[in-house]
């Protein structure tokens, strides 16, 4: 069974957070052009779901043109109740934080100081009391701002685009051992699903006094899906097979599939997934600066030369 969705003001139902009861969740939304839909699973091993998911709406029309529609999971660690506490409490720093008055600051940036507003937090309460000492969160978000996407990435909770005609494509890149060592060629991804020490991860929410945060900007087509997932599915579910289920029209279908898939896999650990359809045309916005753009055009041949003899 799943927690019914829980507000995390008493007046704005569009905004969601769970889980609450450290089990499961579920929630969804509709607008004019998106789709979403929300699971946390405490999966078959865990007696104890320290994962956390993130759905905000704004009421107000100017929130939502100024900053969007954000979603978020969050991977928690620390033992006993710590990793839930550090990944509940992140995500409502992060929001809070996110839709304060300052709408004039860029949306890349509002997330930036955002997450690292999270990190103080959760920083700050581990230094201060015993039983959370040493606790920790990843942190994966997604603003939807018009016909653009903006993400913030610490840790090595993912998040996956489908485009039709296009095979699935991590947006965003693990802040862990294995993952920098496939970037700089060591190993390979085969190596990598094996691995001993394929949950260690080199950044964290709430580690340290500091936080580096990856950004990204996508700009978004009608059909496109997004997916945010913490590692409890990424690590039971195969892209090939993630890829498969993002196919479908029904974002609802798509998530309750995924998280099914990790279970019968073994549901080792929590499972939290939130998929994302672009429905139907967007507003148009302009970028904002400040995150990495992702692009799916074939690089020239200047470019292809370039990255030969610069290694980049």
């Amino acid at each position: 069974m799943y927690e019914k969705e829980t507000p995390l003001k008493r007046d704005n139902p569009e905004a969601r957070l769970g889980p609450l009861d450290g089990h499961n969740f579920e929630t969804a939304w509709s607008g004019p052009f998106l789709d979403i839909q929300v699971i946390t699973d405490v999966g078959k091993k865990r007696q104890n779901n320290e994962d956390s998911c993130l759905l905000f709406v704004p009421e107000s029309e100017s929130m939502r043109d100024s900053r969007g529609v954000l979603v978020a999971v969050a991977d928690g660690m620390g033992g006993a109740s710590a990793g839930e506490y550090a990944s509940r409490t992140a995500l409502q720093c992060l929001v809070k934080k996110f839709y304060d008055k300052n709408l004039h600051t860029l949306v890349p940036n509002a997330l930036k100081l955002s997450v690292e507003c999270a990190n103080e937090y959760v920083f700050d309460e581990a230094e201060a009391n015993p039983d959370y000492a040493g606790m920790g969160t990843t942190i994966s978000a997604l603003t939807i701002l018009g016909n653009w996407a903006y993400m913030a990435q610490v840790g090595d909770s993912r998040i996956y685009l489908k485009r039709a005609s296009q095979p699935l494509k991590q947006l965003t890149n693990d802040h862990s051992l294995v993952a920098e060592q496939i970037r700089s060629g060591l190993i390979n991804e085969e190596d990598a699903r094996n691995h001993t020490l394929k949950n260690l991860i080199t950044r964290a929410v709430g580690i340290k006094e500091d936080i580096n945060v990856d950004l990204f900007a996508l700009q978004l087509q009608v059909g496109d899906v997004l997916l945010l997932c913490s590692d409890g599915l990424s690590n039971m579910v195969s892209p090939e097979d993630i890829n498969l289920y993002l196919e479908t029209n029904d974002v609802q279908q798509a998530a309750r599939d995924l998280v099914q898939h990790a279970l019968a896999a073994g549901g080792v650990d929590n499972i939290t997934v939130i998929v994302v359809r672009l429905t139907a045309p967007p507003p148009i916005t302009n970028y904002q600066q400040g995150a990495k753009t992702i692009s799916f055009e074939q690089p020239g041949l200047l470019t292809r030369l370039r990255s030969i003899f610069t290694g980049r």
